[in-house]
C-alpha cells in the first residue's frame, strides 16, 4: 500500500482544542474509532514554525481528507493532571486522531417535492 503525506494546518484540524493542544511526535490515525485497524500516524515534521500535521496515510484516504469527506475526533489525556486550573483551560496531549466519514446527500432527507395541482 503506498502512503503519502499530506500537511493540513494545525488550526484546521484541531479547531477549539488549537489553543490547549500540546505538540506531538506520532499520533496514531483510526478510520472511524480507535477500537479499529490503524490506517497511519500523523506527526510535526515539518518544524516548529511549520504550525501544521503531516498525515502519512494511504494514498486513498489522503485523497478523501484533502477534499473534506472526514471530520475529525479526537482522544487525548490532559497534560498535566493534577493541575488546579479549570478544565476548560487546562492543556492536553492527543493520544490519537479518528477519521469520520461525513454523512452524503443520499443519507440526508430530501425535500418533498411540491406537485401543482391541476383543476
Amino acid at each position: 500500500m503506498m502512503y503519502s503525506p499530506l500537511a493540513i494546518k494545525r488550526r484546521h484540524v484541531l479547531g477549539d482544542l488549537y489553543g490547549k493542544c500540546d505538540n506531538i511526535v506520532s499520533v496514531p490515525v483510526y478510520l472511524e474509532n480507535a477500537e479499529g485497524e490503524m490506517i497511519g500516524y500523523a506527526d510535526e515534521s515539518l518544524g516548529h514554525y511549520a504550525d501544521a500535521f503531516l498525515f502519512h496515510l494511504p494514498e486513498d484516504v489522503c485523497k478523501k481528507l484533502s477534499t473534506g469527506h472526514f471530520v475529525y475526533s479526537f482522544n487525548y489525556d490532559f497534560s498535566n493532571p493534577k493541575d488546579t486550573v479549570p478544565i476548560r483551560k487546562r492543556r492536553v496531549t492527543l493520544t490519537s486522531i479518528c477519521l469520520t466519514g461525513r454523512k452524503g446527500p443520499e443519507t440526508a432527507s430530501k425535500p418533498v417535492q411540491k406537485v401543482k395541482a391541476v383543476v
